[in-house]
């Protein structure tokens, strides 16, 4: 005999109203915010472009069935695909992700909130192929929205520490987001989320030794996919779950989160996409960005002593030591992107770090295992403090080389990448330079010159609709 089920449905949890709440109501004025968002936009998708450099990552692109077609489907930029919305958006997630390259956010919990345009683009281009009027502005709104939902959540609540993968939050964001996108109801935006939160959640297995591998390459692309689709489902009319979070014993706090409630800093604005960090110079986990120009800065006095090092200390932050330091052998170049060891080591002995350095033939080389087995991490407890700190948000690291003669380099200290908000200026020109490059990766000089115009010109590019700017960047 079944078990009785109870029609008694309680309110929604008061974190999914506020979601949806910021998700219809509220509206972005900040030209700051969207001033960001464009260049976010420039970069998220070049990095999608030099992604395609990668068979790895192709292999895993186009339709799940070759022979399906979808003539009014969503294109994938780089690419000549055109799919349904669930599948563009892991094409465009898992390209957007697959070389660690593109923005990052760093609290309690860290990531990469651009993942979420994989649903996002793909959403907005396919609706705006069947006659929806949605211009180029409406997926920039998009996107300060989902940065905002998956960095707040972000600051005081930490998934990594019980276990979870932070693409969680790239799922909930973009449900929110498409949800909206799609014209759902209010109650079916409620429904979408609650779908986020009691779907199965990721594992960090796969960004850890000893499994570190590629699908933490994809599994934004998977969950910014699945967000797509479980909004598609919620605008059928489908149930939510209204006390998905607060349920007891069968609920998300008591699951998976020992039973803590959500902790929320501040209220949901645009400070994610005006603080966000770009990775500009170097494809790296971004708690090593600053240890990675440290090296660079290094590089000319160490390259022709590389035998008279006796040691390398990287005085950093906890989260760098808990996330990247690591010994031992790397398998892969999933593995090696995220060793701070790592990619310090290249930077010394080469005077570069670029997503080939990950790779198997550079790896070889038995001098950057050799270098690596010298550098040690310390963690200095204010520049965990200054981490943590809104008002700063550094991401501190310092670099002191010692020779076995027992002299020993001034250390180099960076505590702002290039990428922080404190350093927009010095950065946006060499992010535009970093787009360039990626667009003559896939595309003939004319159409490198018409992308790029585009994407240069504020008015007109927030004027464009979807699928004529998607269409310009069709390889």
């Amino acid at each position: 005999m079944s078990a009785h089920i109870s029609n008694v449905r309680a309110k929604p949890d008061k974190v999914l109203t506020r979601i949806a709440d910021y998700a219809i109501k509220y509206t972005v004025k900040s030209a700051q915010a969207y001033g960001t968002a464009r260049y976010c936009l420039m970069d998220t998708l070049g990095c999608g472009f030099e992604a395609l450099e990668y068979p790895a990552c192709t292999k895993l692109l186009g339709p799940v069935d070759p022979e399906t077609v979808t003539p009014r489907g969503a294109r994938v930029p780089g690419t000549t695909y055109q799919l349904d919305p669930v599948q563009a958006a892991f094409n465009i997630g898992a390209m957007i992700r697959w070389l660690d390259f593109n923005d990052t956010w760093l609290a309690a919990e860290w990531g990469h909130p651009s993942d979420n345009l994989g649903g996002i683009l793909a959403a907005a281009d396919w609706l705006a192929r069947r006659g929806q009027p949605l211009k180029v502005r409406d997926v920039l709104t998009a996107m300060i929205k989902a940065h905002e939902i998956q960095g707040v959540l972000a600051l005081e609540n930490s998934f990594n520490r019980v276990g979870l993968d932070h693409v969680v939050l790239v799922k909930v964001a973009s449900t929110a987001v498409v949800a909206n996108m799609l014209g759902c109801t209010y109650d079916q935006v409620v429904n979408a989320l609650s779908q986020a939160w009691v779907d199965g959640q990721s594992l960090r297995t796969y960004r850890h030794a000893p499994n570190t591998g590629s699908r933490k390459s994809w599994a934004a692309g998977d969950a910014t996919s699945r967000a797509v689709r479980l909004a598609l489902l919620s605008k059928t009319g489908e149930m939510g779950y209204p006390s998905v979070l607060t349920a007891k014993t069968w609920g998300f706090y008591d699951v998976l989160f020992k039973g803590k409630p959500f902790k929320f800093q501040r209220p949901f604005g645009s400070y994610v996409m005006e603080n966000v960090l770009f990775k500009i110079s170097f494809p790296a986990e971004f708690h090593s960005q600053t240890a990675v120009e440290c090296a660079m800065q290094l590089h000319p006095l160490v390259k022709d002593r590389l035998k008279d090092v006796k040691r390398i200390t990287i005085r950093t932050h906890e989260a760098a030591i808990r996330i990247i330091d690591k010994q031992g052998p790397l398998d892969n170049p999933a593995d090696r992107d995220h060793c701070i060891q790592y990619m310090v080591a290249v930077p010394l002995l080469f005077g570069r770090l670029t997503a080939g350095d990950y790779e198997d033939a550079v790896a070889k080389d038995p001098r950057i295992d050799a270098l690596r087995a010298k550098i040690v991490c310390r963690e200095d407890k204010r520049f965990t403090r200054d981490y943590h700190d809104p008002k700063k948000r550094s991401i501190a690291n310092a670099l002191t080389v010692e020779f076995k003669d027992g002299t020993k380099l001034k250390e180099v200290l960076c505590e702002y990448p290039i990428g922080h908000k404190r350093r927009r200026e010095e950065g946006m020109p060499v992010l535009v330079e970093k787009f360039r490059t990626n667009l003559a990766r896939r595309f003939p000089p004319a159409q490198q010159q018409a992308i790029l115009e585009l994407c240069l010109d504020a008015a007109r590019l927030e004027a464009t609709p979807v699928h004529e700017f998607v269409d310009l960047m069709v390889a």
